[in-house]
């Protein structure tokens, strides 16, 4: 008669040679938040332990983040000035452009993601151009100068781009457009199933991107539903992209499993910022042991399918890793 494997028979050692899903420092990707100046590192209040960092204080956190064993981040950019277009996304000055040259320079071992969207650069607060007679996001007009964002920073040196803003067709267009600049072999990972979700409240405090009317529900995803996100990134698989997301990613593990059963694409999960605060708020009331349930969220990330996980956990799961 068979038996059932007994856990009682398992020391330390083979528990980890049997074990089904691991966690490894190369599986981050860590998010860094940069505005103009110098000597600037503001900590958010509504996510403790992470900032708004003015490039020279990027550049520090790069070798940290080098001497935790983590060599890929994404920037998001804060201008000094928004407009309604978000330009200073589309100037090879603006604040992610000369980010990535100062980064790649310095740091040309750092592999540079960049988050492609308006939302942080317009004044209103929303991912592309505004159709006034709607009140919401104009798709076409947005696609276009997304292309022109997209060329920027390749150029600038960014080694993969990350379209964040849902639009339709957004994918196909960023791949025409730095195909035909000479960017072919840059990378697009896709914000492929990402959702009209309330995880990202602190997010819009350390990006400052919070929309000044409406909200983003017309072109991200409702969180009912499954079937739709699975053919949202089906469908950007079949545009070009050569890495898929779910955003955010502890609400949506079942999503994740069946995106990761459906494509050979590899998948990411962004890790939200919501998701990140309410662990924090929980460390900071004793309420949890901290970073055995930090742990076992990366844990259920892997084991749900995904290959890479956006955290802003990042370097606190690479120092547990060290000391195990």
């Amino acid at each position: 008669m068979f038996r059932k494997f007994r856990r009682t028979r398992l020391n330390k050692n083979l528990r980890s040679l049997v074990r089904e899903t691991r966690v490894d420092v190369e599986d981050f990707i860590y998010p860094l938040f940069i505005r103009s100046g110098e000597g600037i590192k503001t900590e958010v209040a509504s996510m403790p332990g992470v900032y708004q960092m003015s490039i020279d204080e990027v550049l520090k956190e790069c070798d940290e983040l080098k001497s935790l064993g983590i060599y890929s981040i994404i920037l998001f950019g804060i201008p000094d000035v928004k407009d309604s277009v978000g330009s200073d996304a589309l100037c090879e000055h603006g604040i992610i452009a000369s980010s990535i040259r100062t980064i790649k320079e310095a740091h040309p071992d750092m592999f540079v993601v960049t988050d492609l969207c308006f939302c942080e650069y317009t004044d209103h607060g929303h991912c592309g151009i505004i159709d006034h007679k709607h009140d919401t996001v104009d798709n076409d007009s947005t696609l276009k100068m997304s292309a022109q964002q997209a060329v920027v920073h390749a150029k600038a040196g960014a080694d993969m781009i990350a379209p964040s803003g849902m639009m339709d067709g957004i994918i196909l267009t960023l791949r025409e457009a730095l195909d035909s600049a000479g960017y072919s072999n840059v990378p697009v990972m896709s914000y492929s199933t990402k959702f009209a979700s309330g995880y990202y409240g602190p997010f819009r405090d350390v990006a400052e991107s919070t929309p000044s009317f409406g909200d983003r529900a017309s072109y991200q995803m409702d969180p009912a539903n499954r079937r739709e996100a699975l053919a949202e990134s089906i469908e950007d698989e079949a545009q070009g992209a050569d890495i898929l997301m779910v955003k955010p990613a502890l609400a949506y593990l079942d999503i994740v499993r069946e995106i990761k059963d459906n494509t050979s694409l590899p998948l990411a999960v962004y890790n939200v910022s919501g998701e990140y605060a309410m662990l924090k708020l929980a460390q900071k009331h004793d309420l949890i042991d901290y970073e055995r349930v930090v742990m076992e969220t990366m844990v259920s990330f892997k084991r749900a399918g995904a290959d890479i996980i956006i955290s802003y956990h990042a370097k606190e799961v690479a120092r547990m890793l060290r000391s195990r």
